[in-house]
């Protein structure tokens, strides 16, 4: 496999803190080259071999802003228990509903723009149903859970323009922690 050509910004960026702005349908050639790159880019970063190759972080999402543009995109690949890939892309998403129960990540959340250890937890709803469209423009709502619910809010802060440190109470990194399942 060939690692795609992709500049993935630091935190230090200003426009990783700018909201994204809605897509519109078709989308051209380019975004569809680039949509794949990353979900490419994303499953090379989970196997081993790949990683070590091309020292890689390993990342399960990427925002569009992240690449330094401001559109509300993003894709997350899941490794399965059975080592295939799952692949998402989502398009312009909204959480149409959410669960009650919180889960946080008991190593902390990681992000390819955060290159430092953050300290801390990340209140995640437990299952969310987001709206969203695919590659080619059509609509589809899905019902995601545990960490691909994790990633899915993650990103879409990312399309908000917020970190998940941003999110981390400085004064009180573990506020609540009683009131969440780790995962």
């Amino acid at each position: 496999m060939q690692l795609p050509d992709l500049v993935i910004l630091d935190e230090k960026e200003k426009i990783l803190h700018k909201p994204s702005q809605e897509v519109k349908f078709p989308l051209n050639e380019e975004d569809k080259k680039r949509i794949n790159d990353m979900l490419l880019y994303l499953k090379m970063s989970q196997i081993d071999e790949e990683r070590e190759k091309y020292d890689l972080r390993a990342g399960m999402g990427l925002a569009y802003v992240q690449l330094g543009i401001l559109k509300r995109i993003f894709v997350i690949v899941n490794e399965e228990e059975d080592h295939s890939f799952t692949n998402y892309v989502v398009i312009n998403p909204k959480i149409i509903t959410h669960s009650e129960e919180l889960i946080y990540v008991g190593e902390g959340e990681g992000c390819l723009s955060v290159n430092r250890e953050v300290e801390g937890i990340v209140p995640r709803y437990a299952r969310i149903t987001v709206k969203a469209y695919d590659i080619d423009g059509n609509p589809y709502t899905i019902r995601v859970r545990e960490e691909v619910a994790i990633a899915f809010q993650h990103e879409i802060d990312h399309l908000d323009g917020i970190l998940f440190p941003d999110k981390i109470d400085p004064k009180n990194p573990y506020k609540n922690i009683n009131n969440m399942r780790e995962i």
